[in-house]
């Protein structure tokens, strides 16, 4: 069983930056990517970013590409979604998931955290 409990949230104006925190436990999670999704109201959740465990490779969605970066802390067992310029569309509940796996063109998780909000103000 895996256990992810995101953090760093919150109401931001158009411009500005966050961080949010994703931290792991359990036996397996190292195994697979880690990453980000997001849902916005009344929108499906999409991929964001993920990152290999092992290897450090990144992946980002074209949307937010020069925008976010994704990075992780091996020692704190933690993932971490930089997000700089935010604009009023990234505006959603940002989820951290473990056990990423790539198929057929996209993401798919086995486990999700809470989820955070984030709102950029314009």
């Amino acid at each position: 069983q895996v256990q992810v409990v995101e953090s760093g949230g919150g109401l931001v104006q158009a411009g500005g930056s966050l961080r949010l925190s994703c931290t792991a436990s359990g036996r397996t999670f190292r195994n697979y990517a880690m990453g980000w999704f997001r849902q916005a109201p009344g929108k499906e959740r999409e991929f964001v970013a993920a990152i290999n465990w092992s290897s450090g490779s990144s992946d980002l969605a074209d949307s937010v590409k020069g925008r976010f970066t994704i990075s992780k802390d091996n020692a704190k067992n933690t993932v971490y979604l930089q997000m700089n310029s935010l604009k009023a569309d990234d505006t959603a509940v940002y989820y951290c998931a473990a056990h990423l796996t790539y198929d057929d063109n996209s993401y798919s998780a086995n486990y999700w955290g809470q989820g955070t909000q984030v709102t950029v103000s314009s």
